[in-house]
């Protein structure tokens, strides 16, 4: 690329899924999360009661508020000294206040870190959809905003996750080691690289721990039963190694960067209490959260795509591009 056209940033933003704060931030949120699904009522108020069973509080924005200190220190320490902003998708500080913000600041050109490390409609794309849209909303004196590449093979995801799960092991070295991630539509799955990317991150991760054996499996489906998902769903599994007499299971949600609803619930709550009936030891890999090397991550993202350094990867994939193509992530076609 010719050093005149590499981008020069003066910040960077954090983009994320949002959650709850409160109990009465439950609803207004889900129905953030749901606006435009055909989802029945009914469905998000089972879901509420997930919230409501953690007092109405996701811990996405608490982790968030973390990583926008921890990675201001990173910068402050390293440079470049950029002040560091924060939006998101479904709840405050929604994306289009917070670019309203940047833009109130004088900001002109931002790098943004979107908290998915893997390629899907709602993993990748829409995000780079919430950003023109906000964009569109701010209007004149809008910054410029270039979404980072997908970041699931590089060290400073694949590391911390390897030594969260060598963590778990050496609480069951025998184990049967099983990961997870958020399921969702065969058919979103075929326009992305959602299962490869998964399976490959998995793959390293395992090498790392020296284990040959392990299982990618998926959890949180929400579509109805008539429409297929991603399988095998992590109920399913926990029983298939119960039958085959397995003991003990460390499951690591590699699909996950925080400890949010669908890893508090879905696996600590109801996969526990599962493995509880069947007679399973069951221990939970912690997930990323904001480790150093996370953190620290990002910052080399910046600038990998600044030209000022040069790509990391572990694998033979090669870094993602940078933005999806035309034909992939594409939206899912609701019926």
């Amino acid at each position: 690329m010719n050093p005149l056209s590499l981008p020069k940033y003066d910040a960077i933003l954090l983009v994320a899924f949002g959650g709850p704060e409160q109990p009465a931030d439950v609803i207004p949120f889900l129905e953030n999360v749901l606006r435009g699904r055909n989802v029945p009522r009914e469905r998000l108020l089972t879901v509420a009661e997930h919230y409501y069973h953690f007092g109405g509080v996701s811990p996405i924005n608490r982790q968030m508020r973390e990583l926008v200190g921890l990675l201001e220190t990173d910068l402050r320490e390293r440079g470049p000294r950029w002040p560091v902003y924060w939006g998101n998708r479904n709840w405050q500080p929604m994306l289009a206040d917070t670019v309203r913000k940047m833009r109130d600041d004088g900001v002109r050109r931002a790098a943004a870190f979107v908290m998915s490390a893997y390629s899907s409609y709602s993993g990748c794309r829409q995000y780079l959809e919430d950003i023109a849209r906000a964009r569109e909303a701010v209007g004149e004196g809008t910054p410029e905003i270039d979404k980072l590449r997908l970041f699931y093979n590089h060290p400073g995801f694949i590391e911390p996750v390897a030594e969260r799960v060598r963590t778990a092991l050496e609480q069951s070295p025998e184990a049967a080691l099983v990961f997870t991630a958020h399921s969702v539509p065969v058919s979103m799955a075929a326009a992305s690289q959602y299962e490869a990317q998964l399976t490959e991150a998995c793959r390293l991760v395992s090498e790392r721990v020296g284990r040959s054996d392990w299982r990618l499996v998926f959890q949180s489906r929400s579509g109805p039963p008539s429409q297929p998902w991603l399988g095998p769903d992590i109920g399913d599994c926990l029983r298939e190694l119960h039958a085959a007499g397995e003991r003990d299971v460390v499951v690591a949600p590699i699909g996950f960067i925080s400890d949010h609803m669908e890893v508090l619930y879905d696996l600590d709550t109801e996969a526990r209490e599962l493995c509880n009936e069947l007679g399973l030891r069951f221990v939970r890999a912690a997930t990323v959260g904001n480790d150093a090397a996370f953190v620290s991550m990002i910052r080399e993202l910046v600038l990998e795509r600044m030209g000022e350094m040069q790509p990391r990867w572990l694998g033979n994939s090669g870094p993602s591009q940078d933005v999806c193509e035309p034909a992939c992530c594409a939206p899912l076609r609701r019926g």
